[in-house]
């Protein structure tokens, strides 16, 4: 059985955040939440946030014990483009682009149906 959480307008570039999610693919879920927390960045606060409630959607509604879970897959996907000027030099506009992104991350509990 496979359980999905989604975060949509996760306010921070798919770059950064693919560098995290990358590390947590094909691990067992509390292994993942663990490991996720013991790495300072931004983007594994946002990634464990959605892994805890993919967690809670398979106990929830699902009645899936925690242990048994592993990531299938978790994947970051491009989300709108803030598009924004700031002053440059000589009295210019340099445009700035403030990129969101959704996560998304599926977990199996590895019995195939």
């Amino acid at each position: 059985m496979e359980v999905q959480a989604l975060t949509r307008y996760a306010r921070m570039s798919p770059k950064k955040m693919r560098d995290v999610t990358r590390i947590i693919q094909g691990r067992r879920a509390p292994e993942a939440v663990e490991y996720l927390t013991l790495i300072p960045r931004k983007s594994a606060q946002l990634i464990v946030k959605t892994l805890k409630s993919a967690i809670a959607n398979a106990e929830n509604n699902n009645n899936l014990s925690a242990d048994s879970l592993v990531i299938k897959s978790a994947t970051i996907d491009c989300g709108p483009v803030l598009k924004r000027f700031k002053a440059g030099a000589r009295g210019t506009a340099m445009p700035r682009r403030k990129k969101m992104s959704h996560i998304r991350i599926i977990l199996s509990d590895g019995k195939s149906e």
